[in-house]
């Protein structure tokens, strides 16, 4: 592991502007920021490289743009709820439960950068420094074996072109870097890694989690989830706090984000450039080589473009916006775009689908409670179609959840004001426990996006008449996507199961008044987008190789979600960042050879 002995500023030395800049030649580019952006950047600028980071939105500095983090509730101008034109410009982000005050600036205007939904489809996205990075629920799980092997052994989709062996020590290179603290458990379809000390689980957890146990005869498991927040000081980053606002960036440097981890890594090289309000556009393609040369930008304040060349490309942008690069480039090749040819480019959309699963009340744990805030909970790991065990659907779930004392915020229906209700609300309340069920959809061809090419008129609807009507286009006259994707029948059955399994638990584990809810999902809700520009062994059927390089354009890696070619069950974005390091890797040692 590198270790960089400096202090996190982010200085204007290492930024440049698309507008001014002489430079325009560098070794790699780097397209986005976010998770696996700033790993393709440290690792890149690392190696030696002179590498252009390009982010579509704003500058978002380590600890200066924390607005938030320091803030006490009350002293927010809105106590932490929305105004109407931010419901008016995040209608998506406000279907579920991210709209909150502290990080509204982080989410993107969705009416500066529209999609168009042919089936719901929920897209939360983040475009500033950082991305999402910022925002992760910093769940981090490798997957294992089983997962690289399910499409080839279930007839689904292609066969992933690598297995478990080939990124294990990619996921001990981040592990150690980034800090996941964690327990090791021993299990072969939940492979351990390089944890920090893991936090622990309350005194109703435990409980629960015996129970389970010894119920299920060793078969189920809960324990403490496996998260990017730091138990153990790395350099320049502090333990975690327990404060729980890590979505308001941390101060602290005590979750793993692009700015407190992987760009300072690169800045310390001296190899980096940022540009920032620069959206890539299209990558260029010299059909002669039969390589890309560069990428051009589009300036977001002047609406202008702006070429830069480099040896190799990395598309980094989150799942569906890389996937709309490659789309929106070397069209007068290949019409569907840069790695089109196999005709897979923007199928296979996945998620992982939740909103729903169960809660209940625990009786017995009056004289304890808990003191700070916990930034994890549990974790129950997949235990279905596993170890003779079998559904009538294929793949499985796994549940994220916690047990928690009712605190000033519950309602006592019998005291509704005065000093009552006060002295009630001074005292801890009952405990409760609750979980979300997480469960993997099946890479489906006809999930898909594309370029929305359609006219539409002056009412919105589609017309044929293209005198009469226009296309779509978002604040910069750019092409958008149109979402066309859903849950089928194996997903629809699993729902059921995990709500079933869930409530059973609670019940064998002594957990009084149990219900459960399914509230439905939309593919993107989870947050978790992927595919659309798989992997795979053959050309004809993948958009990318085991290297995840385009077939089509060698010296092009795409290493986010839209190269995943399954979606198992646990939170990806860990393999996202081993896919990236490996990717790396094995760029630079491919472009000392010249071959790229």
């Amino acid at each position: 592991m590198i270790h960089f002995n400096f202090r996190i500023d982010m200085t204007d030395t290492i930024y440049i502007n698309a507008r001014a800049t002489k430079q325009h030649t560098y070794d790699a580019i780097v397209i986005g920021s976010g998770i696996s952006g700033g790993w393709a950047a440290k690792e890149l600028t690392e190696k030696g490289l002179k590498v252009l980071l390009v982010e579509r939105g704003a500058r978002h500095d380590h600890i200066k743009d924390y607005k938030t983090s320091n803030l006490n509730p009350w002293e927010q101008e809105h106590r932490g709820m929305t105004t109407q034109k931010q419901k008016e410009d995040y209608p998506v982000i406000h279907r579920g439960w991210a709209a909150s005050e502290a990080i509204m600036d982080g989410w993107t205007n969705e009416k500066e950068s529209p999609y168009t939904e042919i089936k719901p489809f929920t897209w939360w996205r983040s475009y500033r420094m950082g991305g999402r990075s910022v925002l992760w629920g910093r769940q981090s799980y490798r997957w294992s074996e089983m997962d690289f092997e399910a499409n080839a052994k279930d007839g689904i989709a292609i066969d992933w072109p690598i297995r478990y062996k080939d990124i294990a020590p990619w996921y001990d290179h981040v592990e150690r870097f980034i800090g996941v603290s964690g327990t090791k458990q021993g299990l072969p379809h939940l492979p351990d890694g390089q944890f920090q000390p893991g936090m622990d689980l309350n005194i109703v957890e435990k409980s629960v989690s015996k129970k389970l146990n010894d119920h299920f005869k060793g078969k189920r498991h809960l324990f403490i989830g496996r998260v990017a927040n730091l138990t153990s000081n790395l350099p320049n980053r502090g333990k975690c706090q327990y404060r729980n606002r890590c979505w308001e960036g941390c101060p602290y440097g005590g979750y793993f984000s692009t700015q407190s981890s992987t760009l300072p890594a690169a800045m310390a090289t001296g190899n980096l450039h940022v540009i920032t309000g620069a959206i890539a556009s299209q990558i260029l393609y010299d059909k002669d080589r039969k390589r890309a040369k560069g990428v051009e930008i589009l300036d977001t304040e002047d609406n202008k473009t702006y070429t830069f060349e480099s040896k190799i490309i990395f598309v980094c942008a989150s799942s569906l916006n890389s996937t709309w690069l490659l789309m929106n480039s070397a069209t007068d090749i290949w019409p569907d775009g840069l790695g089109s040819s196999s005709s897979e480019l923007g199928h296979n959309v996945m998620d992982h689908h939740y909103n729903l699963g169960a809660s209940g009340s625990v009786d017995g744990f009056e004289d304890f409670y808990t003191y700070g805030r916990r930034p994890n909970g549990f974790y129950i790991p997949r235990f279905v179609n596993l170890n003779g065990d079998k559904r009538d659907y294929i793949r499985g779930f796994g549940y994220q959840g916690s047990a928690n004392r009712e605190g000033w915020e519950r309602d006592v229906a019998e005291l509704g004001i005065g000093s009552s209700l006060k002295d009630v609300l001074s005292t801890p309340g009952s405990w409760t426990i609750g979980a979300t069920g997480f469960g993997e959809i099946l890479p489906y061809h006809e999930n898909q996006i594309m370029l929305d090419k359609r006219y539409y008129d002056e009412n919105g609807n589609v017309t044929t008449d293209t005198a009469k009507g226009k296309q779509k286009t978002d604040k910069w006259g750019l092409p958008i996507l149109a979402m066309d994707a859903e849950l089928k029948e194996n997903e629809l059955k699993m729902r059921k199961d995990i709500v079933a399994e869930m409530k059973q638990m609670f019940e064998v584990a002594g957990i009084k008044n149990v219900h459960t809810w399914d509230s439905g999902h939309y593919l993107g809700h989870g947050i978790h987008e992927m595919g659309t520009a798989r992997m795979g062994r053959d050309a004809r059927t993948s958009v990318l190789n085991g290297w995840n390089q385009v077939w089509d354009a060698p010296n092009v890696f795409v290493t986010d979600g839209a190269c995943m070619t399954s979606s198992a069950c646990q939170n990806p974005s860990l393999t996202y960042m081993a896919l990236t390091a490996r990717a790396a890797d094995y760029a630079v040692s491919e472009l000392k050879k010249q071959n790229l």
